[in-house]
């Protein structure tokens, strides 16, 4: 079995979110299975000169987008036992930022970039791996000018929707002036939509099967709500569409082996050391340390998808109780200055950290007990499954893969790994963080539930398994 995965990002060489991790994990859990994974990504200039150094150039070509002949350098590094490919273009990859104004033509001459390079690297996969709408087209240039030759014929192809709502959509002309398809290719039910181009609905119509990051969310693209537009067609597609829960990398998220907290601790032996974290990380912010009142953390992009309108609703009620409250994350400038604000009034109660740091990431996470995720929306999440992994027991909006992963505490049972609301209130949700404040001054029972959230396993190898059994099942097709 040979997989070529394409993505637009993955760590550790560049990262700006969800799947950045998804492409750092996944690839090393599906080699550890005897399969031969190898990653495709662009080589930015921001790409940390460590790894650049150790790139090995291996050969270069040509890409056309229509008129346009556009150099194509390919570099080499393997790296934890997966080999990565760079492709690298100038003019299209550098600067600072991964991701720009225009990055629709980018990522169309990586797209087309990952078939011309194949000869060059002699690597024929028997699958090529998709991910979001960065690499979307590839299934459509596959078929339309890549299946005449008869080393591409077997090719298969997998699409991964990561998040629904960013779909890659430009007018058929400017696309068009890209890629010089059939006019059949932009027809409503195959990559068009009146005069509009969406690499999203390309990846969807014509790939072999779609997958999407948890079972959940791929019930709810289906629907209106969730289904940005494209809800009809994900239904029409649901015998090709699984959903596949994204996992962590515990040799990087675990609280006994991260880099960046000092007192170390595991479920079988937490409560001391993570409350000795808990008074550093209070110190560290200029809270006042008290071990006993709840710490509630979030850690996240500030939009408006991660429920931000219900903190912002709900501040008056949040900074009434008995709690502390640390935020680390940057976004939209009003969810910035609302929890600046906020953070001035309150300054003994918030801590607002309006900035990226993975150090004060697993400082908090370590400190904290409770872990805020009222996501309106959230295809998988990661950070619920990063607060269990440390002990900081998550509340989350029961949807996608928040509802997959988190299981409602019940006090008559001694069940579940956190605890959830429905509907997307801020009612609900001050009601749920009151409920969860309560038990946490119940000593037995929280210590039992920080137990319960830190065994879970959440790891890449049951992913990897259910990919790969989709990989050897379109192979037959």
């Amino acid at each position: 079995m040979r997989v070529l995965m394409a993505a637009s990002e993955a760590e550790p060489f560049v990262k700006t979110g969800g799947l950045g991790d998804v492409m750092g994990a996944l690839p090393k859990a599906i080699d550890k299975k005897g399969v031969d994974v190898r990653v495709i990504l662009p080589k930015y200039e921001c790409i940390p000169t460590k790894f650049k150094q150790q790139m090995e150039f291996i050969g270069h070509t040509n890409v056309h987008l229509n008129w346009r002949v556009q150099y194509c350098g390919i570099f080499k590094l393997v790296y934890c036992n997966v080999t990565y490919y760079f492709i690298d273009n100038e003019y299209y990859f550098s600067g600072s930022n991964v991701y720009g104004d225009y990055d629709l033509e980018r990522f169309t001459f990586f797209s087309k970039a990952v078939l011309e390079v194949l000869p060059i690297i002699d690597f024929f996969p028997d699958i090529i791996h998709c991910h979001d709408w960065q690499t979307g087209i590839i299934p459509v240039l596959l078929e339309a000018q890549f299946k005449w030759d008869e080393r591409y014929m077997p090719i298969k192809t997998v699409f991964t929707i990561h998040n629904l709502k960013y779909q890659g959509i430009h007018g058929i002309d400017f696309v068009n002036d890209l890629l010089s398809l059939p006019k059949y290719y932009y027809s409503n039910d195959k990559i068009g939509k009146f005069d509009t181009a969406n690499f999203m609905k390309a990846g969807i119509v014509f790939s072999n099967f779609i997958t999407t990051v948890s079972p959940s969310y791929a019930n709810e693209i289906k629907q209106p709500e969730f289904g940005e537009g494209l809800d009809w067609l994900i239904g029409s597609k649901s015998h090709y569409l699984g959903g596949i829960i994204n996992g962590i990398d515990y040799d990087i998220y675990s609280p006994s082996k991260s880099k960046f907290i000092e007192h170390k601790y595991d479920y079988k032996n937490f409560s001391a050391n993570k409350t000795k974290n808990k008074l550093e990380l209070q110190q560290q912010l200029g809270l006042p340390q008290n071990e006993d009142i709840p710490l509630i953390a979030m850690v996240s992009r500030l939009t408006s998808q991660k429920g931000l309108d219900l903190i912002s609703s709900g501040m008056n009620a949040l900074m009434g109780m008995d709690i502390q409250l640390v935020v680390l994350g940057t976004g939209d400038q009003y969810y910035e200055n609302m929890f600046l604000h906020n953070a001035w009034l309150y300054s003994n109660k918030l801590s607002a950290n309006i900035t990226f740091s993975d150090n004060l990431a697993h400082k908090i996470y370590a400190g904290a007990d409770i872990f805020l995720m009222p996501s309106q929306y959230e295809p998988c999440g990661l950070g619920q499954l990063i607060a269990m992994a440390f002990g900081a027991i998550p509340i989350v909006h029961e949807v996608g893969g928040l509802k997959d992963t988190v299981i409602p505490y019940n006090e008559f049972t001694q069940e579940g790994n956190g605890f959830s609301f429905k509907p997307f209130s801020t009612e609900d949700m001050i009601y749920t963080i009151k409920r969860a404040v309560e038990f946490y001054h119940d000593k037995k029972v929280w210590n039992n539930l920080v137990k319960t959230a830190m065994r879970c396993d959440f790891s890449w190898s049951v992913s990897a398994s259910h990919y790969i059994n989709i990989y050897r099942m379109i192979k037959e097709w």
